[in-house]
């Protein structure tokens, strides 16, 4: 155990059911204290620095995600410092980590090995991060890079998978490739295009907001389309052609016509990576897609081997995620759930709770 005093309890903010006359449902999130448990000898304490939100925060309180628990504690993202450990003399102790924002998924590079699931507002993994401090399995925490402070590496863990995953076990992404990443503005897409520019790839990107295309091509983009405009995929295929060249992956969050807006700006064998649906459920695949040998790629998130690794990856290479807002306390989640209905974020919405100068608590 750590000879720094522990807490008797933490606040924590949870999963609060809407009330009956509300409609649509939208479920509240609410601060409570609750008593912080002996600690396992598998576990440890970790006192957070900084939260960060994803869109599943808010579709856990539109009640439009499974396995919604009310009381259950809000939040997959977070980072902080090892306060006490359930093992004596543990080497993990005072160290800066985030946690691992998902469980039952270790290494299988095909799919998870058992079931799995998303901390954060769920029966299952009973744990999430919004609290000021949080009892979590010693084995699901990571180190954090020594360039990231404790908001930067809260934003980073579940964009961070997903967005290497994309790219690496999907996209197959090398050097010299040449990538279309949709919705940019979003934690994922614009985290894919720091490590795709990282990775050597050429990267072109789509928005609805000039204000985003612009952000993007500020921090390397190639050049930015508003999907908005009827004509944005024929503007990307005459920019293409001009270069001669073709789309080697196409990383997309939307769905819908993406393949029709795209496979002719594909080469042959090229990959489209899909990891969420936000515009349509569905993707139409046609015979000129199978002639063409596209491949039409799932994905979501990634193991906790993938995170490892792309940890490293950052921490080589120095990328800071791009953070949008930093609120202050657990007291300012409101105006985090605001910030998300609204959409106009470029980058993630981070919550900061305790960090002195040198980043140790």
């Amino acid at each position: 155990m750590s000879s720094e005093t522990i807490p008797a309890t933490t606040r924590a903010l949870v999963v609060e059911q809407s009330p009956e006359e509300r409609s649509p449902a939208y479920h509240d999130a609410k601060i409570v204290e609750r008593p912080i448990p002996k600690l396992k000898d598998s576990e440890v304490l970790v006192k957070m620095g900084a939260l960060a939100f994803n869109h599943r925060d808010h579709w856990i309180r539109k009640n439009q995600y499974p396995g919604v628990a009310f009381g259950a504690v809000f939040g997959a993202d977070g980072a902080g410092t090892i306060i006490a450990s359930g093992q004596q003399n543990d080497p993990l102790l005072h160290r800066r980590v985030f946690l691992t924002p998902s469980r039952g998924w270790k290494e299988n590079p095909v799919a998870p090995e058992q079931k799995f699931a998303v901390i954060g507002g769920v029966k299952w993994p009973a744990i999430g991060t919004f609290a000021d401090y949080v009892v979590v399995e010693r084995d699901e925490v990571i180190e954090t890079p020594p360039h990231l402070d404790d908001e930067h590496a809260a934003a980073w863990p579940l964009a961070g998978v997903t967005a290497w995953r994309a790219l690496t076990q999907k996209g197959q992404v090398h050097r010299g490739d040449n990538i279309l990443i949709t919705g940019i503005g979003g934690g994922v897409a614009i985290i894919a295009l720091q490590l795709a520019i990282a990775m050597g790839a050429n990267v072109y990107v789509t928005s609805g907001s000039q204000e985003k295309l612009d952000k993007a091509i500020s921090i390397g983009a190639k050049a930015g389309f508003n999907y908005k405009s009827d004509t944005w995929s024929r503007e990307l295929g005459s920019l293409l052609k001009e270069q001669n060249i073709a789309l080697d992956v196409v990383i997309d969050s939307a769905g819908g016509d993406i393949l029709s807006q795209t496979s002719r700006l594909m080469k042959s064998g090229g990959r489209l990576v899909v990891y969420g649906m936000t515009i349509a459920p569905k993707i139409s695949y046609t015979m000129r897609e199978v002639l063409a040998n596209i491949e039409l790629k799932g994905t979501s998130m990634g193991s906790r081997r993938e995170l490892v690794e792309a940890t490293e990856f950052i921490s080589t290479h120095k990328i800071v995620p791009v953070v949008s807002e930093i609120l202050n306390g657990l007291e300012s989640v409101e105006e985090g759930f605001e910030l998300m209905k609204k959409g106009s974020q470029f980058g993630k919405i981070v919550v900061k709770l305790y960090r002195d100068p040198k980043g140790r608590l």
